[in-house]
């Protein structure tokens, strides 16, 4: 998950080359990281990477942990927030973990506002992690791209289909500009997933026939309002249940159940999706206006169909998963195996089961030092419009087409972004809310 932010694309490769190539960058992130490779024109001889942290929450603290364990030649050196609290927080946390001593942030090097991410960004930072909200996201990766970093950019990366098209456009521009863009859909960084997903690719199981992918959890964590908070403040601090901030749990969340759908599917975008929706638990003003479940049905173009749920319910059984049925048998992704259609067992992974958090950096400083940028725009972009989609058609009770959703012109930017009043949108009613 994220903590702060707003606005894809470049080519993958081919269904059945993935896991060799991913295995290949693997590699050779591991051996850059130890062998201190030259760096690209932006570290100088001193192959310090200075890092540079803009959205100072959970996740924003979890990744530059991940960022300075990846990679020995890495210094967090610049941290913006919304909140300067958040800045001392999280710096206080980060100056407790093994990393403490490449944690290097100096007072004029900290940086609040709604536009601190503009003054971090003018400093001589290298890489750039993208923590904000999910909102924040698109004007963050352009900035980011504008000033010439390379970045890391947590999911999702927009909330709106205009967010989505902008980002296409900035990751097109990062390809350009040589510069790496890599994403925080993490699976795409695990060992065991990339190569459960390169047994479908690549026919292990037949032609993909349907997929089932759950995302039911219990809630998650909110922030009373105190007195003095503005609803602006109040929204920002508990941005998971607004629309505008998070693009609802199905985006900010269920993203990671839809990218291995996406995934499965070559990434090739559905023809439509039918969804339905709703708030039964999350009945408390305090939780905004986001839905408590979603279940979509996505349809592909050779008929295949992908069955997609998620809940944030607490008192309710768990359960993340997903399978890929085939024509000759099933993948379990998550068991990273798979069986035929009696059951027997045709493959199971052996390898190692890395820490994909630490390997999205480790390839990212590997892209870096290699001048062999990476950029996962394509994917993280339609993976994004996948889930915005599924949220479309539960809020409107209608059947969104890819067409739709990719021209959509709904766009959930605030007015302008200050510290007055900020009402709180409606909950959507299905039948009633209309498509736009």
């Amino acid at each position: 998950m994220s903590d702060h932010a707003s606005h894809t694309g470049s080519a993958q490769p081919s269904r059945r080359s993935f896991l060799k190539t991913s295995t290949a960058a693997v590699t050779t992130g591991a051996l850059a990281a130890n062998l201190m490779l030259p760096t690209g024109a932006h570290a100088g001889e001193s192959n310090i990477l200075k890092v540079g942290l803009i959205g100072c929450g959970g996740r924003g603290t979890g990744a530059a942990k991940d960022a300075l364990s990846a990679d020995p030649n890495t210094k967090l050196v610049a941290m913006a927030d919304t909140f300067a609290d958040k800045i001392e927080i999280k710096l206080s946390e980060l100056k407790k973990q093994k990393i403490a001593d490449r944690v290097d942030v100096a007072e004029d090097m900290k940086f609040v506002g709604f536009d601190a991410y503009k003054q971090l960004l003018a400093t001589d930072v290298d890489v750039v992690l993208l923590t904000t909200p999910p909102h924040f996201r698109p004007q963050q990766l352009q900035a980011a791209i504008d000033a010439g970093k390379h970045v890391f950019a947590e999911k999702p990366v927009a909330v709106d289909a205009p967010g989505v098209r902008a980002v296409m456009e900035t990751c097109k521009q990062a390809k350009e500009k040589n510069l790496s863009v890599v994403s925080g859909l993490c699976w795409r960084y695990h060992y065991g997933k990339r190569a459960a997903l390169d047994q479908v690719l690549s026919g292990g199981i037949g032609d993909v026939v349907s997929i089932q992918c759950t995302y039911n959890t219990s809630g998650l964590w909110h922030h009373d309002r105190q007195p003095g908070w503005s609803d602006m403040e109040w929204q920002l601090r508990n941005w998971l249940y607004f629309t505008w901030l998070s693009g609802d749990h199905i985006n900010e969340q269920h993203i990671h159940s839809l990218d291995k759908m996406a995934w499965a599917m070559g990434d090739e975008p559905p023809i439509k999706a039918t969804g339905i929706g709703g708030r039964l638990s999350r009945t408390d003003p305090k939780y905004g206006n986001v839905y408590d479940h979603f279940s979509t049905v996505y349809e592909y173009p050779n008929g295949v169909k992908g069955f997609a749920s998620c809940r944030q319910q607490n008192g309710c059984d768990n359960n993340v998963t997903d399978f890929v049925m085939g024509s000759k048998g099933i993948c379990n992704v998550f068991g990273h195996k798979t069986v035929d259609l009696a059951g027997k067992p045709l493959w199971k992974y052996k390898g190692e089961n890395n820490n994909m958090y630490k390997t999205e950096h480790e390839e990212l400083f590997s892209s870096i030092r290699n001048n062999a940028p990476i950029n996962n725009g394509e994917y993280m972009t339609r993976s994004t419009l996948l889930a915005i989609m599924g949220r479309m058609s539960a809020y409107t009770g209608k059947t969104i087409t890819w067409e739709d959703a990719m021209n959509s012109k709904e766009n959930l930017t605030p007015p302008k972004y200050d510290w007055v009043s900020m009402d709180v949108a409606p909950i959507a009613m299905p039948g009633v809310t209309q498509f736009s």
